[in-house]
Order: C-alpha cells, then sequence, then structure tokens
C-alpha cells in the first residue's frame, strides 16, 4: 500500500476530539450521495417520458408524410406515387390517407375530430393499429359487411377519450358532419352522414384519443366528395432516425410537385422542449453536489488546519509536496467515490421501483402519460457519475495545495 493511502485512510478515522470534522466529513457524503441520487431519477424520468412519447407517436402516426405541394386540392394517381415510394431504399411500405376536420355528434353530446380515412389493408403496413382497438376485429368492420351490418351503414372507429365524451360505445351510431358542405337553394348546408361506431382506439396519449377518428378510405371519399384522390402518402421507414434524409430521397423520387416531412420535423417543438428540460434540469439538481463539494473543501480545511505538526514531519522525513498533495486529494476523492457509489445505488434502486410497481399515477387530460414514465440509460449514469467526480475533485485542490505548500521549518519553530 502506498503510503499516501495509508496516511489518508487514517486522517479520515478521525479521533474523539475531531468529531465535528468527521461528522462534516459524513454530511459532505451524503450530501454527494443526495445530489446523484436526485439526478439519476430525475433525468431517468425525463428520458422516460421522452421515450413514451416517441413511442406514442410513432404508434398512431407515419414516420413520413407525402403530400401534394403548390395549389393542389388532392393526391392523384395516389397508387403509381406508391409504387415509386415503395423503391426508395429505406422504406417498408406507404399506403393512402385522407385528412379532415370535422364534427361528430351522438345523442349524448358533441365533439371536433380529425377525420382519417385509410385503408384497411395498406394501413397495417405503417402501423399496427390492431392491438390497440377494441373489440377484436373491428378494424376490418370499417367496410360494411352485410352479414353483420345489414343496413350497410359504413364503421368508424373513435379515440377511447371522444368516445368517453360522446358516451357511446361500439354499436352506436352517431353522425358526422363536415366542415366543406354542399350548395343548395338556402345557401351552404353541411355534409352529414351516419356511421356505426365499431370500435374504439386507446393510443396511449390523451392527445390522440381525444381527437382521432379513423373511417374507410372510399367512405372518406364519397362523403367529402374528393373523388378518386387523397390527401397524401403514409410511409413506414426502416430506420426512424434517417426519416428525414429518406424523406429528401422520397422528393427526389416523386419530383417537385410533392413535399415531404418525417415525424422529428412535425414534433420539434415537443422534443426540443424536452432535452432543454432534461438539460435544465440537470444543471438545477448538480447544484446539490457542488453544495456537497464545498463540503468537502471545509473538511479538508479543517484537517490541513488539525494536521500541520503531522504534516511538517512528514516533510522532514522526506514526503514531497506532490506525496502531501496526494494524500489530501485521496482523501477528498474517497468522499466523492463512496458518496457517488451510494447515489447511483440509491438512485437505480428508486427508478427499478418506480419503473416496476408504476405507483405514481398522473392525469392523463393534464399530462402526456397516465403513469410516471421511467427509463434509466448507462449514458446518463455515466455523465451524472463523471459530473460528481470531477466537481469533488476540482474541491480537493485548493485544500490539498494549500496542505503541500506548507513549510516544516516554520510549523516546527514556531508550532
Amino acid at each position: 500500500m502506498a503510503f499516501e493511502l495509508f496516511i489518508g485512510g487514517r486522517y479520515l478515522r478521525a479521533k474523539r476530539r475531531e468529531a465535528f470534522a468527521s461528522l462534516i466529513t459524513v454530511l459532505s457524503l451524503c450530501g454527494v450521495g443526495l445530489g446523484v441520487t436526485a439526478l439519476i431519477v430525475v433525468i431517468a424520468v425525463m428520458t422516460g417520458a421522452e421515450a413514451h412519447i416517441k413511442e406514442r407517436i410513432l404508434g398512431s402516426t407515419p414516420h413520413v408524410i407525402v403530400m401534394p405541394g403548390g395549389m393542389a386540392q388532392g393526391m392523384g394517381e395516389y397508387m403509381e406515387a406508391r409504387k415509386e415510394i415503395l423503391q426508395v431504399p429505406g422504406v417498408l411500405g406507404a399506403a393512402p390517407f385522407i385528412q379532415s376536420q370535422a364534427m361528430i355528434r351522438s345523442r349524448r353530446g358533441a365533439s371536433g375530430a380529425l377525420l382519417r380515412g385509410v385503408n384497411p389493408a395498406l394501413s397495417n403496413e405503417i402501423f399496427d393499429l390492431k392491438d390497440k382497438v377494441e373489440p377484436p376485429g373491428a378494424w376490418d368492420r370499417l367496410v360494411p359487411d352485410e352479414a353483420s351490418n345489414p343496413e350497410g351503414r359504413p364503421g368508424i372507429i373513435l379515440g377511447k377519450e371522444m368516445a368517453n365524451n360522446l358516451n357511446v360505445i361500439p354499436g352506436d351510431v352517431i353522425s358526422i358532419i363536415s366542415p366543406s358542405g354542399t350548395l343548395s337553394p338556402v345557401g351552404m348546408m353541411p355534409t352529414m352522414q351516419r356511421l356505426e361506431v365499431v370500435g374504439v382506439f386507446s393510443g396511449g396519449m390523451y392527445e390522440y384519443d381525444s381527437t382521432l377518428a379513423w373511417m374507410d378510405m372510399k367512405q372518406a371519399q364519397k362523403f367529402l366528395r374528393m373523388g378518386d384522390t387523397v390527401s397524401g402518402m403514409e410511409v413506414r421507414v426502416k430506420d426512424i432516425y434517417k426519416a428525414d434524409r429518406i424523406a429528401s430521397e422520397i422528393t427526389g423520387a416523386l419530383g417537385p410537385m410533392f413535399w415531404a416531412t418525417d415525424w422529428m420535423r412535425m414534433n420539434k417543438n415537443l422534443f426540443e422542449a424536452l432535452k432543454m428540460e432534461k438539460r435544465a434540469m440537470f444543471v438545477i439538481l448538480i447544484l446539490i453536489v457542488l453544495v456537497a463539494a464545498f463540503n468537502i473543501s471545509t473538511t479538508l480545511i479543517m484537517m490541513v488546519t488539525e494536521k500541520r505538526k503531522d504534516i511538517a514531519i512528514l516533510k522532514a522525513m522526506g514526503a514531497t509536496k506532490r506525496s502531501i498533495l496526494k494524500i489530501f486529494v485521496l482523501n477528498g476523492m474517497f468522499i466523492g467515490i463512496v458518496g457517488t457509489a451510494l447515489g447511483i445505488s440509491i438512485g437505480t434502486l428508486l427508478c427499478t421501483i418506480l419503473e416496476k410497481y408504476q405507483f405514481i399515477k398522473l392525469d392523463g387530460s393534464v399530462y402526456l402519460f397516465d403513469r410516471l414514465p421511467v427509463k434509466m440509460e448507462m449514458f446518463d449514469v455515466l455523465v451524472i457519475s463523471g459530473a460528481a467526480l470531477l466537481i469533488c475533485l476540482l474541491a480537493t485542490l485548493y485544500p490539498a495545495w494549500r496542505a503541500s505548500r506548507l513549510d516544516p521549518v516554520e510549523i516546527i519553530r514556531y508550532g
């Protein structure tokens, strides 16, 4: 064992008359541990929130959306465009869709809705919504079936929160009203159609569950009087983090009359806000570790003051300034390492409990999720640990430097 490590360990084991210094050491250790624990838990929650929102968004929206540019009211010959899109490297699937604002009215209420007309068969290439719709098989009942629907009434799938607001269940009949009406002798009359609720969609995000409604694309074309055109194409890609590049390649393949956007650009403000909050929380909570680091400096300064004669004797026996510096740096780093390890252990335990039992529930109408999301990433833990150890190291430098600069002759002469 190096003598610097041996002497540093002896100094940390305070005697009875040095109990106050020992208490400050324990408080410094607990401060570092508390700061690291808070950082790990809060950053894990922020990371979990970002991952949860990303999962929910990609579970209900396509990776890339292709729309006609200019003054075009819709995309014609969309099946030809689909063939061109599927030839772009990295594209896994493409499906036409129709999107429009509408109002849905039941006997018990009314609600605005974002109406999406889809081809049920092709839409399965983009995202699997079947597992999120109750009852099973509801997705296939969007198209009227004479066996289950003798009246031939088209079907519609409503978001869970919208269905609750309208107080409807599968089997009920609702009316859908289009904002683009029909010209009549008495003026513009709204277009209205009655549909049967065949299923309820639950995507886990209140914003989507309270606004989205799906119907068959052919029925949506008739209802909105779009002819054989669609609003655009939904595209699924292999690598979601290359969606922006693939969107550019799709635009190049289709020509200048089309434009494409990816999921990252559509939700840029949301994810930028989450990243900013994550950085802000890191800076704020690292101040806890900084306060603990000041306690480490205080502990070492008191130790240097009490061990002046010991330092003088060590120097008289041949100890170098570097050795004295190392003794007190090791003392401070011991506090930092033990405190950081304690914080990582407690933080990991808390995150595991929060992730497993999910006993903290949130209001889905206020937040984007109904339970506190937690996701620990090794990179975040390493950054937090590194930052804590760096702060502790910097806190030890000045007291250790002062100890190494003490003059043994002056100390021995004057005491």
